[in-house]
């Protein structure tokens, strides 16, 4: 009968794909999740798949990248802006799986971060750099998809949150949409750098604000577009590689703990479907002290990206991306 009644149990808690991991002791829980153009794979399905997916893991605080409704279901055809279901309507989603309060970062195209939670949320900045239309008014002063700065309380201790998504493409942001300026720019390599003046922009208006920021409790998440360094044993490339440049901002500055690499050191933790580990939660130290346990979430619905059998535009499901789950025990 034991046996039986084990089985059962373990059926119950793998019934949804989860991570079969013993329970930790916690109360504080962060989801962080590139939901690809708002959870496109789900939204034909009233997101029915995406609720069900988070009261599973039952977190505090999430914070989802392109979290905006962009395609019509199914295709890779754009919505008329009056038919796109969020952001507008992200407290609605959000009160499905638990959450009350909502904050959506500055964002300048279709491509904003939101963070949802139990807590009440204090926005502190909408981030989307200069927002003059002369070049030379923007230089170094743009973050392409925009990013947010927040603050929850959690037994009555202030968390920042910081969410940001940098530029995806190999050319700078400066480069336009002449394709003879896109090439030469993508051939030196001006993404990488465009990223980076990014992230020093990023810095310089949410942590660097605060004399003794690496003291308080930060973390920072999100969609960088990136590889680290610290994961160079996997990609192999020369030490002065520009693909590392907006990484090296984070690390140079010395502010942040990269969570993943820290807590699983010489061991490759892609957040991708392919190899690369793109998406990253950072924190202070004094908050890394506080992490119980962190992984890169791979169960059966959300762990294991595939691409969309109509091959459109590198269309996934559930997401190109793979969800970032972190406990904290205050």
């Amino acid at each position: 009968m034991k046996k039986v009644i084990t089985a059962v149990l373990l059926l119950s808690l793998c019934a949804f794909g989860l991570n079969a991991k013993k329970p930790v002791q916690k109360n504080f829980r962060l989801l962080y999740w590139n939901i690809q153009n708002g959870m496109w794979s789900d939204q034909g399905n009233n997101y029915d798949n995406f609720v069900k997916w988070v009261q599973e893991y039952d977190p505090d605080v999430c914070v989802w990248a392109e979290a905006q409704t962009i395609y019509i279901t199914g295709t890779a055809t754009k919505c008329a802006v009056e038919d796109r279901y969020l952001v507008e309507n992200w407290a609605e989603l959000a009160a499905r799986y638990g959450h009350s309060y909502v904050f959506v970062g500055g964002h300048r195209d279709n491509y904003p971060q939101v963070i949802t939670s139990k807590y009440p949320i204090e926005g502190v900045d909408r981030i989307i750099g200069n927002v003059g239309n002369h070049p030379e008014d923007q230089r170094d002063t743009i973050v392409s998809h925009g990013a947010g700065w927040a603050t929850v309380k959690v037994k009555g201790k202030t968390v920042n949150i910081v969410t940001l998504h940098t530029w995806p493409q190999a050319y700078s942001f400066y480069a336009g949409t002449d394709e003879a300026k896109r090439a030469q720019s993508k051939a030196e390599h001006g993404g990488d750098y465009f990223r980076a003046t990014e992230m020093e922009y990023i810095l310089n208006h949410t942590i660097r604000t605060h004399k003794k920021g690496p003291k308080e409790l930060w973390m920072m998440m999100g969609d960088f577009n990136s590889r680290s360094r610290v994961d160079n044993y996997q990609y192999k490339w020369p030490e002065d590689a520009s693909g590392f440049a907006c990484q090296d901002v984070i690390i140079n500055d010395g502010r942040y703990v990269d969570v993943i690499a820290e807590r699983y050191p010489g061991e490759f933790k892609t957040s991708t479907g392919g190899q690369a580990r793109i998406d990253y939660v950072y924190t202070t130290r004094p908050l890394y002290k506080k992490i119980v346990d962190a992984y890169i979430v791979k169960d059966e619905w959300a762990g294991d990206p595939v691409r969309d059998p109509s091959k459109l535009s590198n269309f996934y499901h559930p997401s190109d991306h793979r969800p970032i789950l972190v406990d904290f025990k205050f």
